[in-house]
């Protein structure tokens, strides 16, 4: 990030955002057990990644007006991806737009004095303010000189962007048959649940603040049969996904627009993240990637398995559903 005018800049921070940190420690005059009780309430809801209150990604097309920075990043975020897009057009919102991991995977239009850039959303900036966009400094550079650090600029949600493939998955690792957690990929909007088909009946995972999916209890040894639904109320079901962690697994049903010929498994060098264990949040403090791939889910030059043999039922439209007590 740097500072408008001639001001030195701070240093940059490379690599992927953190969550801020336990909140410091406060006096507390007179007899305040009634604020301590909240105080406590808002920092454990803290520690177990919640948005700040009314927090909801940017949605619908509405335009929002702010500024704009930008930073470094050589890895996916706190969005948990395994590399940064290869356009390197990406953005980080505050605690508010990025709401917990709720935003990640979309997509905005930021508009600047030089022009208008498309962005992914892959990560949290903590320290930003509502309408404060952190871009890439390759998506700066297209909206203004990079000279001039902070910028005006207007921004949008884009509305069923072009998919840029059918969707992925990437068990994280650490999983098993008795903890399992999920990253879904190349879904265009922003997500509104995620289900694993167990017994018969679906199961809601829980979004975490890192953009995996979780059951805490985990969900059989597989294949599994899951079911993506996003905010435009589009719906896709995938089965035949592996538990095969850290390896991205493409099937073949696109979230909107058709379905590909046929599924496939792209490897990746695992991403050094912390293991998962049952009994035991992951974090999304994670370091950057020791060596961001070209692009997101794509095949390398190594030896590709035989296709998961994913099969696709896609689903018509949900009616989109707004956050309760937000716009945008």
């Amino acid at each position: 990030m740097t500072d408008p005018g001639t001001a030195p800049s701070p240093p940059r921070r490379p690599g992927r955002r953190r969550a801020p940190g336990v909140p410091s420690t406060r006096t507390l005059a007179g007899s305040a057990a009634a604020a301590l009780a909240a105080m406590l309430g808002i920092t454990l809801a803290l520690r177990a990644g919640a948005a700040p209150a009314c927090a909801a990604p940017p949605t619908g097309g509405t335009a929002h007006t702010g500024k704009a920075t930008f930073y470094d990043s050589h890895g996916g975020g706190n969005c948990s991806y395994p590399s940064a897009p290869t356009d390197r057009r990406y953005v980080a919102l505050g605690p508010t737009g990025y709401a917990a991991g709720a935003a990640c995977g979309g997509q905005l239009d930021v508009t600047g004095p030089r022009g208008t850039v498309r962005v992914l959303v892959t990560d949290q900036c903590p320290e930003c303010e509502p309408g404060h966009l952190d871009l890439s400094a390759e998506a700066f550079a297209r909206i203004a000189d990079p000279v001039q650090g902070v910028v005006p600029v207007s921004y949008r949600a884009v509305v069923d962007p072009p998919l840029a493939g059918p969707l992925t998955f990437r068990i994280k690792e650490g999983a098993s048959r008795w903890w399992f957690a999920v990253l879904v990929g190349d879904h265009g909007n922003p997500l509104r649940s995620v289900e694993v088909r167990q017994g018969g009946s679906w199961r809601p995972a829980v979004r975490q603040d890192y953009n995996y999916w979780l059951l805490e209890s985990g969900a059989g040894a597989g294949p599994y049969a899951i079911r993506v639904t996003d905010v435009r109320g589009h719906r896709a079901t995938a089965t035949g996904i592996e538990l095969a962690p850290g390896r991205v697994q493409r099937s073949d049903v696109r979230m909107y627009g058709g379905t590909s010929a046929r599924p496939s498994v792209a490897r990746r060098s695992p991403s050094p993240s912390p293991s998962a264990r049952p009994g035991g949040a992951a974090s999304a403090r994670r370091g950057p990637s020791a060596s961001p791939s070209a692009g997101r889910a794509t095949s390398s030059t190594a030896p590709v398995p035989p296709p998961v043999g994913a099969t696709v039922v896609a689903e018509a439209p949900l009616a989109a559903v707004p956050v309760a007590g937000c716009t945008g």
